[in-house]
Order: structure tokens, then C-alpha cells, then sequence
């Protein structure tokens, strides 16, 4: 077997193949930056779990095409109009359950990332062994410009990475977008590669850990009980925020700048009607 047996939509979203015990999960979306739509997830949570049951599989490399990592989560194709209460445990459960294929992979996991990174796709690769980055690679949280609070574990898990100085570089107002050098020198990440020879430099990498007999950990000494333990505590924060009136709005803003007006004008409904069914929460 040189390639996990994805069901027909994953593997419109992402490409396996297995060398050396390794299998390397691409997300192949280049057009659209690689960016983390429900089927997106949906297939990359797939692979990790053929993977962790594979005996063929003793390590992961996931990584994306194109000259984006990804552009992170597609608010506008993953809240949909319902009961205020729904949505607020749709979007909990929804945030959880996405870091939860992560921190639940029983397989050790290189994340190679060969160009700009934004959002959760960040915070979940510090939750795997190692990021090993390209060059051109370059790592932003704008959860504060976006008025909602960090994920993925980032509230404890970036301070222990990087120090709390950096984290709220990240994290905070100023929006701190390190490059790939700047990433490593403040403990973001493990190892720069030139672009040309990410792929490579991470198999070589990834092999080197099935022939050494690596297990499944995590940076920073940090458990896998304490983060799925935050996880489930920042969930419900990011669901609050989410329905906040101020993030609605800019949102719809947002959306209606890219010419998506579907999703921008069910922002705004939410934002208009936020003072009726704020109380229904």
C-alpha cells in the first residue's frame, strides 16, 4: 500500500502517500489557499485517522501545495443560520472536535509548512512533535484583530513555546507575524528548510523518528489531558466570542470585501437581530 485508502470527497481535498513507514498528508487546495472549509477538515481528520490505524503508518507528515500552508478556518462556510443555542454548541463543538484530531492522533506528527500560515492551522501544528518550515513560511494569530480569543490551546501552550512576551506578540494587538527564522529563533517552531527541499528535509526528518522508535508527544513538556482540558475551556470562549455583536459585524464587512455575499449578508442578519436572540443564548 503506497497511499491511505481516503474515502472519494477527502481525496479531492488532500493527497497521501506512504515511504518509509511515513505517509505525508497534503492538503492540495492551492486555489483557495488551502484554507480549512468543513470538507478541508473533514479530509485532513480522515487521513489522521486511517494513519493512527495503519500498521504501515509509523509517522505523519502533513503539509499543503501551492504557496500557502493555509489561510485557516472559513468562518463564512462553516456557521450556518440556526437556534442561537445550536450554533453557540455547533461552533464549541465544532472547534473542539477539530483540535481533538490532533491532539488524539496516536502517531507522531511533523508539520511541514511551506508558506504563510494564518490562524488555526498555527495553533494545531504546535500541537504535534515538530514544525519543520520553509523559508518562506510566515506564522500569524490575528485573534485579537478579529475580536475573538485564542484556540487551540494557544493561551498556555504559546507562552510555554516562546515565552509570554512573544505569545502576546502573537496573540495580542500587535499582531506579531514572525517569518520562518524569526519563528524558530523564538521557539514557534524546530526547523527552517530551504523551500525547494521542505518535502525532503521533513521525510528525512520523519524517518529518522520511525527509525528511532519516536512516540506521539508534545512540545513544552505540555500532557495531552491538561490540552484537551483547555481546549474544551477555550471552545466555549471562541463560541461566545463568535457571537459577540462586534465580531458579527465585522465579519459581514469582512465578506462583503471579498465579494461573498451569501455569508456576509447571513453575518449581518446575525448582527442585526443580535439584541433579539442575544437573549435566547
Amino acid at each position: 500500500m503506497n497511499e491511505l485508502n481516503l474515502g472519494s470527497d477527502a481525496a479531492t481535498y488532500v493527497q497521501t502517500s506512504i515511504k518509509d513507514g511515513v505517509v505525508t498528508v497534503l492538503m492540495n487546495k492551492p486555489k483557495k489557499l488551502n484554507g480549512w472549509t468543513m470538507e478541508m477538515m473533514d479530509a485532513f481528520k480522515e487521513a489522521f485517522s486511517l494513519a493512527s490505524k495503519s500498521d504501515n503508518v509509523k509517522a505523519i507528515v502533513f503539509t499543503a501545495s501551492g504557496s500557502y500552508f493555509s489561510a485557516g478556518v472559513n468562518l463564512g462556510g462553516t456557521i450556518k443560520l440556526m437556534h442561537p443555542k445550536s450554533l453557540h454548541k455547533l461552533i464549541v463543538d465544532h472547534n473542539q472536535q477539530l483540535f481533538e484530531a490532533f491532539l488524539n492522533c496516536s502517531k507522531p506528527i511533523l508539520v511541514a509548512i511551506n508558506g504563510p500560515a494564518i490562524g488555526a492551522s498555527v495553533t494545531s501544528a504546535t500541537l504535534c512533535n515538530g514544525i519543520i518550515a520553509s523559508e518562506n513560511a510566515t506564522f500569524s494569530t490575528p485573534f485579537a484583530a478579529l475580536g475573538i480569543t485564542p484556540e487551540g490551546c494557544s493561551s498556555i501552550h504559546f507562552p510555554r513555546l516562546m515565552g509570554e512576551k512573544n505569545a502576546q506578540r502573537m496573540l495580542g494587538s500587535e499582531g506579531w507575524k514572525p517569518s520562518a527564522d524569526e519563528a524558530l529563533s523564538a521557539g514557534l517552531i524546530q526547523w527552517v528548510a530551504p523551500h525547494d527541499s521542505l518535502l525532503e528535509d521533513a521525510h528525512d526528518i520523519a524517518k529518522g523518528w520511525v527509525e528511532s522508535g519516536v512516540k506521539r508527544e508534545f512540545l513544552a513538556d505540555s500532557q495531552l489531558e491538561e490540552l484537551k482540558s483547555v481546549n474544551a475551556t477555550e471552545s466555549i470562549a471562541l463560541a461566545d466570542a463568535f457571537l459577540n455583536a462586534a465580531f458579527l459585524r465585522e465579519q459581514s464587512r469582512f465578506l462583503w470585501s471579498k465579494k461573498k455575499r451569501g455569508p456576509s449578508a447571513m453575518f449581518f442578519s446575525l448582527w442585526l437581530l443580535r439584541p433579539i436572540w442575544g437573549k435566547l443564548i
